[in-house]
């Protein structure tokens, strides 16, 4: 009832509803970009799907924008973040009104990845200005509470964004670009309830001295990332960097299975000589995305209790675990029954844990550092992702089954579970309750 009484006052504060509005126009807008994109790219009847092409896609959009995350956290300890949520947003619908249009236009295969890439890579500006904004707008005593609401709003907006592109979708738009166009819109949505909020609301602070130009900025990258760095490194801050370390992990098996089950709507649970199987696949493809969602509401709902009572770092151990036994005997039989409750446990465990991971990065860094330590965070996350999508090229055959795979990411969730415990035994957990 505490993390109820919890939302109750988050809800009420003025500042924390603003920032939290923009990250879900934010965020919906983005999970209508992706689908568009993941519909276009693995379910277009011309295209030639395959592990090695998803895995060849999601290189193109995450691995070079990851080289930004660096640079964006830079950025964002001397840009206001308020401005950097403002003006990424409005950069980022009109980058998808040209996505839209190089669609309609059947332009190559370089052109349309570049467009995507665009938008993408701003994306990382303004994803990681939303976390390193949180502490702004919250006391510290609520964080944990914070943390579950905001970034798991984010995501389950992101999941209404893709459940609404697929409704479109699926119900006789003529283009993918039609699907963009509504993402585009909902962009603009976005930069527009950014203007609610004062520029210098979210920080960063100055203390007084004058933020560098932008190429003294980029040029600072790489003293500012070992500053970084060293910051995670001090004792008293390990028990971010070992969260980091479980959560890129965790992301790591989740990519895997993403691509598989990809594979398994695309090839194995539909008839794809024939436009109506193809719709099938599409339409189990919304339904996995669905109650992937659903986990990840779960997990917003339990996190703050059992993270409150245990301690982040304990509930972690607890995802991790429940995700060694269950992923493996929930997938393996290949079926869509038991794969969508797969689904819906790997999206409670991981968003669980990604809430705690949040929870500690926040509590153990100084805000002068947030932001690039958020920006490297998601750097770990998209290589890890793109990573594992090229561990699926390699290991899943065409029809998307394959034992091996299932069983290495059921040995990674038992690694990250044992380190967990070791851990988590050994170091203090300062957002556990003293009381507890």
């Amino acid at each position: 009832m505490s993390a109820v009484r919890d939302l109750s006052v988050l809800l009420r504060l003025r500042d924390f509803r603003r920032l939290l509005g923009v990250r879900l126009l934010s965020q919906a807008a983005d999970g209508v970009y992706q689908v568009a994109l993941a519909t276009y790219v693995v379910f277009s009847p011309e295209q030639q799907t395959s592990a090695a092409a998803i895995a060849s896609a999601m290189a193109v959009l995450l691995l070079p924008y990851s080289f930004v995350g660096p640079f964006a956290g830079v950025l964002l300890d001397r840009w206001r973040r308020r401005q950097v949520l403002l003006f990424g947003s409005l950069l980022r619908a009109l980058l998808a009104l040209a996505t839209a249009f190089l669609m309609l236009g059947g332009a190559p295969g370089p052109l349309f990845y570049a467009s995507a890439l665009c938008v993408t890579a701003v994306n990382r500006f303004v994803l990681a200005g939303l976390s390193a904004a949180l502490p702004r707008v919250v006391d510290g005593e609520r964080l944990v509470t914070a943390n579950s609401l905001t970034p798991t709003a984010g995501t389950l907006a992101a999941t209404l964004g893709g459940g609404l592109a697929f409704v479109v979708r699926l119900a006789g738009a003529d283009s993918d670009a039609v699907v963009v166009l509504l993402g585009a819109a909902l962009y603009l949505c976005a930069a527009l309830a950014s203007l609610r909020m004062a520029p210098s609301l979210l920080g960063p602070d100055r203390d007084g001295v004058t933020a560098p130009k932008m190429l003294q900025a980029v040029s600072g990258t790489a003293r500012g990332l070992a500053d970084g760095l060293r910051h995670l490194a001090a004792p008293d801050r390990r028990q971010a960097a070992w969260a980091l370390v479980a959560m890129t992990l965790m992301r790591f098996c989740y990519g895997a299975q993403t691509v598989m089950v990809l594979m398994l709507c695309r090839h194995t649970w539909n008839d794809e000589t024939t436009a109506g199987g193809t719709r099938d696949g599409l339409a189990l493809l919304g339904v996995a995305v669905a109650v992937s969602g659903a986990g990840f509401f779960v997990a917003a709902v339990i996190t703050p209790s059992m993270a409150g009572r245990l301690g982040p770092m304990r509930w972690m151990t607890i995802c991790a675990g429940s995700a060694t036994v269950l992923a493996p005997a929930l997938v393996l039989p290949f079926r869509p029954a038991s794969v969508m409750v797969a689904a819906f446990v790997l999206g409670l465990v991981t968003q669980g844990a990604k809430i705690s991971t949040d929870t500690v990065v926040q509590s153990h860094t100084e805000d002068r550092f947030r932001g690039r330590i958020f920006s490297l965070y998601d750097v770990l996350f998209n290589v890890a992702f793109v990573a594992a999508a090229g561990l699926a090229a390699l290991m899943l055959p065409h029809d998307g089954r394959s034992l091996p795979l299932v069983l290495t990411v059921a040995a990674l969730y038992g690694l990250t579970t044992l380190v967990l415990l070791r851990f988590a035994d050994r170091v203090p957990d300062r957002n556990r309750p003293s009381n507890a």
